[in-house]
């Protein structure tokens, strides 16, 4: 099976990212390590940025998807932190360029009103669809959620890319006891028993 020339595009700026930085991925970059036209990348997504926000929007979709499924068994807060926990130490672990990509489109945003708008509307769906889960899982009795299901998804969301960030600004540092901290944060927000 052939993977198509928007599919290829979009994992060969996905690695320029993680590797170069966003600034230094260029489409001519992009374009070769995709073997395709420089013409075929404006094509099918106008701009860089718009090319930036696509490959961030299709992490998020997939990752989402996969938690969705993952915490859908959750039983237990518990169940539903480890879920958490899990994802978060295998994306650091294994996938350091998911974050490293949201960070670079976080300060393209900063610059580019049209891409914070496009950010914003994904954010605010990832959030949405969180706290979705989360106060179905309350409804479950699952969860005894602190605040509303918005606010919790909001503050896991906060927790996971800050924890994140210093894991990966301090390689090789034993982030055990901060992950620690972070799960106790956690477990007050889901009602979670000590």
């Amino acid at each position: 099976m052939t993977v198509e020339a928007p599919d290829r595009i979009i994992a060969a700026m996905r690695a320029s990212v993680g590797s170069r930085g966003a600034a230094a991925s260029t489409f001519d970059h992009v374009a070769r390590e995709a073997g395709v036209s420089r013409g075929l990348l404006h094509y099918y997504f106008g701009t860089k940025e718009q090319l930036l926000v696509e490959v961030v929007r299709r992490d998020c979709d997939i990752r989402m998807a996969a938690l969705d499924e993952q915490l859908a068994g959750a039983r237990t807060a518990d169940d539903f932190l480890d879920v958490l926990v899990r994802n978060l130490e295998d994306a650091v672990e294994h996938d350091p360029a998911f974050f490293t990509l949201m960070f670079e489109i976080f300060t393209v945003a900063r610059r580019n009103e049209e891409i914070a708008a496009e950010m914003a509307e994904l954010t605010r769906r990832t959030r949405a669809q969180l706290a979705e889960l989360l106060d179905s899982k309350q409804r479950e009795g699952v969860l005894d959620l602190a605040e509303e299901p918005d606010a919790c998804a909001a503050v896991l969301f906060a927790l996971g890319d800050g924890l994140a960030l210093w894991a990966l600004s301090e390689p090789g540092r034993d982030l055990s006891s901060t992950l620690r901290a972070g799960v106790a944060c956690a477990r007050t927000l889901l009602g979670a028993p000590a």
